[in-house]
Order: C-alpha cells, then sequence, then structure tokens
C-alpha cells in the first residue's frame, strides 16, 4: 500500500473513530438513558394499574368497612360525643366490675375532615375484671383505638391492679362523611 493511500485511510478510520465516539456521547448514550427511564416508568405505571385493579376489586368490602366506620363513629357535636363516650366507660366498667378513678377527656383537630376525642381512663381491678374491661371496649362497634395501656400493681401479690389506658375515638366532621 502506498503512503498517500495508508495516510488517507488512518485519516478516514480517525474520523470515523470520533464520529463513533460523538455518536455514542451525543446519541446513543441519551436514548439508552431515555430507554431505561422510559422502562422504569412503565414499571410504575404497571404497578399502579395492578393496585388500581386491586382496589377495584375490593370496593364492596372498602365501602362497607368505611360505611361501618362512619355509622360507629362519635357524633360531631363535641357535647355529645363526650357524653356517649363517658356513657360507653361506665357501661363498660359496670359489665366488667372495674372501678374507674379518672377519665380525662381531650379533643385533638387533626385534620379538616376529621377530629378525635382522646380520653386517658384510670381504672382499677383484678387481672380478670381489667381484661374484660379492655375486651368490652375492643369489641364495641364504636370507632375507637387504643393508644396506650399500662398496667402496675398496688399490693405485693399482684392482685389488685392499677391500669391507665388512652383511647381516641373518631369524629368525622361533614367533609370528613363524604363518599
Amino acid at each position: 500500500m502506498k503512503i498517500e493511500n495508508r495516510q488517507r485511510f488512518l485519516i478516514i478510520l480517525t474520523i470515523a473513530a470520533v464520529a463513533l465516539l460523538a455518536a455514542d456521547k451525543l446519541v446513543f448514550g441519551p436514548l439508552t438513558k431515555m430507554w431505561k427511564a422510559r422502562s422504569v416508568r412503565i414499571a410504575e405505571l404497571r404497578r399502579e394499574v395492578a393496585d388500581g385493579t386491586l382496589l377495584l376489586h375490593r370496593e364492596k368490602s372498602l365501602r362497607a368497612h368505611w360505611d361501618d366506620i362512619r355509622t360507629n363513629a362519635l357524633p360531631d357535636n363535641t357535647s355529645l360525643a363526650e357524653q356517649q363516650l363517658l356513657k360507653a366507660f361506665d357501661t363498660w366498667s359496670q359489665e366488667s366490675r372495674v372501678s374507674i378513678t379518672g377519665i380525662t377527656p381531650q379533643w385533638k383537630h387533626d385534620a379538616d375532615d376529621y377530629m378525635t376525642l382522646e380520653c386517658r381512663v384510670d381504672a382499677s381491678g383484678d387481672l380478670a375484671t381489667l381484661s374484660r374491661f379492655i375486651y368490652d371496649i375492643e369489641n364495641d362497634p364504636m370507632a375507637l383505638k387504643f393508644e396506650s395501656v399500662e398496667l402496675s400493681s398496688r399490693d405485693d401479690a399482684g392482685r389488685e391492679l392499677t391500669m391507665g389506658i388512652r383511647v381516641s375515638g373518631l369524629v368525622l366532621t361533614p367533609g370528613g362523611q363524604q363518599q
């Protein structure tokens, strides 16, 4: 091969290598990044569609659960809600033979569409009566949630116990009762 042809060949080869490098950096690299980002987005959308499909299949049970929550929530009137909860505590204490030593209600406005009535209840009794008291609260259809339970012994044998519980009751405001 002649020197001129070899030089021309090397120049063309160098230009082709630079062109391939430029194409890789300017075209193929961004296209690859876009393709990967698109694949990730498609995977996210497929997961969201699957989640939506599951929600559609569970619609009846979710709506029934929401209707149950709405019907068993405390009334929107704060004094009626406190009265209903205090009456329920009185009923539960009579059924379980627990002695309630104090109830401290406190309102919390967590959001625009609901409030919570948080009550600190101090009670005493033996293990069986306190267990029955907790059981009665937990099995009542009223929209209540245990926040905390504290037990301590009042005697050396552990037969007389005191219990402090924090219970939150749900109050749906008019904006929170929509379907």
